[in-house]
Order: C-alpha cells, then sequence, then structure tokens
C-alpha cells in the first residue's frame, strides 16, 4: 500500500506596504477588525524584535484594489487595540 502524501500550501500572511516616501516594509497580517461601519487591519513589522503592532484603516479603492491608511484619532486606535486584545487574550500575551 502506497503512502500519501498531502501538501497543503501555507497562506502568506506577509504584507508588503508601500510608505509616502516610496519605502516598503514588510508587515506581518494578524487580524481585521471591523469598527463603527469601517474596516481596519491590525499588523505588526515583520522583524525579530518588532514588539508595537500598526492598525491601519482600510480604504477601498475599486473592486480589487485597497488602501491602508493611518489612523489620527486616538479613540479609535484603543478601541480597535481593546478588540483585538479581547480576541487574542489566550493566544497573544499583552504587556500593557
Amino acid at each position: 500500500m502506497a503512502n500519501e502524501e498531502i501538501l497543503q500550501e501555507e497562506e502568506s500572511n506577509i504584507l508588503v506596504l508601500t510608505d509616502e516616501n516610496g519605502v516598503d516594509q514588510e508587515f506581518e497580517y494578524l487580524d481585521s477588525i471591523e469598527y463603527q461601519g469601517k474596516e481596519y487591519i491590525v499588523l505588526i513589522p515583520n522583524e525579530e524584535d518588532a514588539s508595537e503592532i500598526v492598525i491601519l484603516e482600510v480604504q477601498p479603492v475599486d473592486e480589487e484594489l485597497e488602501n491602508y491608511v493611518a489612523v489620527e484619532s486616538e479613540e479609535i486606535l484603543d478601541a480597535v487595540y481593546e478588540i483585538f486584545k479581547e480576541r487574542f487574550k489566550d493566544i497573544l500575551n499583552f504587556g500593557d
């Protein structure tokens, strides 16, 4: 009887974002959160010593493209971060 191997492709969680200066940076995608009718993504820089997350607002451009925009409101950042912490409280250790 022959052994069958099932190969599964891992979904890539790495996003490469380009800032306003044209510099590319890699981030690991952690979560997508809906808050007050808008969508936000939670990322962490794809670096060994990264310890801070990044929260960006998702702004659809068309059916296939979307922009990720920095969130200026501390209230929104705090609210989205609290939702993220609640979702991952059993998985991640938050040092705040």
